[in-house]
């Protein structure tokens, strides 16, 4: 029942912690999910590099790699390692915000433990299309006040 952030060879506070749980939240609730535990763990291209090395035998450079430990098809819980440094690149190269492409993969994560894949073309459509429709729910997130 909570999300967890983690930061290894990255800069932290990097978003709105407090909001960005809540918007996940609001995403598994509008898709039927239950949560149980969530970690994401921001890192640089050298230690998700390292990941898809010994986990995956990819010796390729990615942004984002899940692990799903959920242990029924309805309850949420993984960990999501996402490398700030593809992710900066990546938005550069978008012409967006850092912290809108970061939405963008943490909600690819999340979507990928709730069973949607990319690995086809016509998939690849239908978790854009979701990762769009997810985003578009961050405006429904009440705004912080502060104390």
């Amino acid at each position: 029942m909570a999300i967890h952030f983690f930061y290894e060879n990255s800069p932290d506070k990097i978003i709105s912690l407090t909001k960005t749980r809540q918007w996940i939240k609001l995403v598994l609730a509008e898709e039927k999910f239950v949560l149980r535990t969530l970690n994401f763990i921001f890192c640089d291209d050298a230690y998700l590099l390292e990941m898809n090395q010994n986990y995956l035998q990819h010796d390729t450079l990615t942004d984002i790699i899940t692990f799903d430990n959920s242990e029924s098809v309805e309850q949420i819980e993984g960990d999501i390692f996402i490398s700030t440094e593809r992710v900066n690149e990546n938005s550069l190269k978008l012409k967006l915000r850092f912290e809108d492409e970061l939405h963008r993969v943490i909600i690819h994560g999340v979507l990928h433990l709730a069973g949607y894949s990319d690995k086809t073309a016509d998939q690849k459509v239908i978790m854009r299309e979701k990762e769009n429709s997810c985003l578009s729910l961050r405006g429904h997130v009440p705004r912080e006040t502060s104390a």
